[in-house]
């Protein structure tokens, strides 16, 4: 089987940069792969109207329209605000197959993909680390 190559993304910074711009939980979510505990997310359980951002560069991703409660512990999405504004890649990591949602502008780990949305808005849930994000509500 041929690998798919590692994409690249319009905006490139030393690792350093990144540490200096982030958080720690933040650095370690977007620039490591980690993951923020569940239920204790800044946004888990938002409901103002809005949109959310990668807290890395601002790339738009999530309408507040499309997010949902999935009971999950993570904010649930049924779809991002555009195809181009996350890139999906598989993950195989912790023993897992798992379809890992990046930021399309600077690459920054956002979550993950599952197919166990709900099947009126398409079936699709994008579970995604709310320190990975930054919210910008509409007035």
């Amino acid at each position: 089987m041929k690998k798919k190559p590692t994409p690249t993304f319009p905006i490139q910074k030393p690792e350093s940069e990144w540490q200096e711009e982030l958080d720690p939980i933040s650095y370690h979510v977007l620039r490591e792969k980690g993951t923020e505990r569940p239920f204790t997310g800044q946004y888990y359980l938002n409901k103002d109207t809005g949109i959310y951002e990668c807290k890395a560069c601002g790339n738009e991703i999530f309408h507040s329209s499309a997010k949902y409660d999935s009971g999950c512990g993570w904010p649930s999405f049924t779809e991002p605000v555009s195809p181009d504004a996350i890139v999906v890649q598989m993950d195989y990591s912790h023993f897992m197959i798992r379809e890992e949602i990046l930021c399309a502008n600077c690459g920054g780990h956002l979550g993950h993909r599952f197919p166990d949305g709900p099947k009126a808005r398409g079936g699709i849930r994008y579970c995604i680390n709310s320190v990975s994000m930054g919210f910008k509500k509409e007035e």
